[in-house]
């Protein structure tokens, strides 16, 4: 079903042009400007059009951010804009103001740096131009220090603008978290039609086609950021976001990407213009070197939080099950040998030696990873890959992959039974059978299954430090939850040590999940497929090993609560994405208790 987009661009920023200038300027404000009155430089005639956002909490300093809309484009004069700072909403009790100025070669973004700041403190902040025109009040909060009793955590990721409206970002600016983790893929570089294709297609995107310059990733932001839900989670929470691959191209990797071909001109050029686009459209705290985005957040000494960057920087090129196919069929031997490759690397030296030292010397009671892709182990009976891989190009091609849908659902069915009598020590299960089920590969090798050394590292790390490790992932657009265990040098899982940590796995914002490739979109009954997911679900969860949660067809985002005895994670769904009425509901919770041999989790009776 197609939804009409009633709020346009120009029509939105009209709006917020009427509605700034009904509004007289603060005091605070308009003593920023002071005597400086350069006509031959200030551009002071634009709008606020983009909203307010805040960015990259710490103890003492936050990020805050606005972009004007100047009234023409392509003039040379630079734009002057104040802001401030104040403990209160009418912006009376101000801490701290000034101006800075902006123009095309930041597209007219504005990031200030706000030091001298107290812990644990909620700061409310506005921008001005000289022309009189106000931007919305934003609210951010500093992180705290010392000994705290919790931190909530909102998580989120995938949010393709033309697959569905922004719900989900409503419901998190309603939510009780203090800070939102997003995980990455917050644009798409598609164009229209592409992904998702026209029958699924929402609203447009802009440009209408996959955009490669500087200009068209800055035109791609700019509609993201003109959605009045992403404005509002915006204004009233402050972010800490690390980009997956969708914010350069789809499956990036260090030098290529599946979705740039050579016509589409040098990677280089693109991936610089992605990383300028990125520093300027989100409230991150941007080094020298916009390449590096590790960074990390200290919760007092509660929660350590290392975000990483597993997709653009270091990342080598990904295996490909293709590469192993021969005559006599999959060369098994050498892609275990080919993944076990020490000299491949997801995170690079620095970057890995940063989180390891983390893990090895950090006193905090949880040590969070946020990141992309996943790292439970997500390994599957190899006969299903093929048959996997088959939906896939059926898909990808447009044809109906009904058929081969029904196939895979039947053989999961199958299969799960298999292991469901090797549970239960059924002696009538044949060798054959067995086999069937225990020769097993993992699905995604993009993810951190690919790269199984840098894992590794980083679990026996966690588990030889006594560490509360918490992992949190997106890319997948579905919600998971894993125990995550070490392996010996033959790639064994030793369980028998207690698990090295858990993973919690956020759904999408708007992306579609397992339900395109599955089939369930197709079902119109909604009682049948309620079922046909439940199955899928049910079977993918007895035959992965150490995985305790999976959904595979809902929107939503995760809470994650972390106090001094156990961190819970709740994942919210919204019942839907085309229309702006929804409902959000809790689903699932888990929690895991703090503490060596105990990290184990466990399913929470909703109330």
């Amino acid at each position: 079903m197609k939804i009409r987009n009633e709020l346009s661009r120009r029509s939105f920023l009209k709006s917020m042009a009427a509605g700034a200038g009904a509004v007289s300027v603060p005091a605070a404000l308009t003593g920023c400007f002071g005597e400086d009155d350069d006509d031959q430089r200030d551009l002071t005639v634009f709008v606020f059009g983009h909203g307010v956002a805040s960015g990259d909490p710490l103890a003492d300093r936050v990020i805050i951010w606005t972009r004007v809309t100047p009234s023409e484009y392509g003039i040379s004069k630079d734009a002057q804009v104040a802001w401030v700072v104040a403990t209160d909403e009418d912006l009376t009790s101000v801490v701290a103001s000034g101006t800075v100025y902006t123009n095309a070669s930041h597209d007219y973004t504005v990031k200030v740096d706000v030091t001298g700041l107290s812990p644990d403190t909620t700061y409310y902040y506005q921008f001005a131009g000289k022309d009189k025109e106000v931007s919305p009040v934003g609210q951010t909060r500093t992180l705290p220090t010392g000994n705290i009793d919790s931190v909530k955590l909102a998580v989120c990721s995938c949010s393709n603008y033309p697959a569905g409206l922004f719900n989900v970002y409503r419901d998190i600016a309603n939510s009780d978290a203090a800070v939102v983790l997003h995980l990455g893929d917050y644009i798409y570089e598609y164009g229209s039609n592409e992904y998702p294709k026209a029958d699924a297609q929402v609203r447009a995107p802009e440009p209408s086609q996959e955009i490669l310059s500087l200009s068209d990733y800055r035109a791609r932001y700019s509609q993201y950021r003109s959605d009045i839900d992403l404005q509002e989670v915006h204004r009233v929470k402050p972010f800490i976001c690390v980009w997956d691959d969708h914010e350069l191209a789809n499956d990036t990797w260090k030098n290529g990407a599946e979705n740039h071909q050579q016509d589409e001109g040098e990677f280089s050029e693109r991936r610089a213009a992605a990383i300028k686009a990125y520093h300027e459209w989100l409230p991150i705290r941007s080094n020298e070197d916009q390449t590096k985005i590790w960074r990390t957040f200290a919760f007092g000494d509660l929660v350590n939080l290392v975000m990483l960057d597993t997709r653009i920087v270091a990342r080598d090129e990904p295996l490909s099950f293709a590469n192993y196919i021969t005559a006599a069929g999959l060369d098994y031997a050498g892609f275990l040998s080919d993944m076990s490759d020490t000299n491949r690397t997801l995170l690079g030296a620095e970057q890995q030696q940063q989180v390891l030292t983390a893990l090895a010397t950090d006193q905090a009671t949880w040590q969070v990873l946020g990141q992309q892709v996943l790292m439970g182990r997500i390994f599957i009976p190899v006969e299903l890959l093929q048959d996997l891989a088959a939906v896939q190009a059926l898909l990808a091609s447009g044809q109906d992959a009904s058929s081969a849908q029904l196939a895979i659902a039947e053989k999961l069915a199958a299969l799960a039974g298999i292991k469901i009598r090797i549970l239960q020590g059924d002696d009538s299960v044949t060798a054959s059978e067995r086999a069937r089920v225990e020769t097993t590969a993992p699905y995604n090798l993009d993810a951190w299954d690919g790269y199984s050394p840098a894992r590794e590292a980083i679990l026996r790390t966690a588990q030889q430090a006594d560490q509360n490790l918490v992992v949190l992932a997106g890319d997948t657009h579905n919600a998971w939850a894993s125990d995550l265990y070490i392996t010996d040098d033959t790639g064994a899982v030793q369980r028998s040590a207690g698990s090295a940590g858990v993973e919690f796995a956020t759904p999408s914002v708007t992306s579609p999940g397992f339900e395109n490739y599955v089939g369930f979109n197709a079902i119109t009954d909604p009682t049948n497929r309620a079922n046909q997911q439940a199955g899928f679900e049910q079977a993918v969860s007895f035959l992965v090993d150490d995985l305790k949660y999976l959904n595979s067809a809902d929107r939503g985002y995760m809470l994650v609560d972390f106090n001094r005895t156990n961190a819970t994670c709740e994942w919210v769904f919204v019942d839907t994405i085309a229309s702006r009425n929804y409902t959000a509901v809790i689903k699932k919770k888990m929690r895991v208790e703090a503490g060596y041999g105990k990290r184990i989790l466990e399913n929470l009776q909703l109330v």
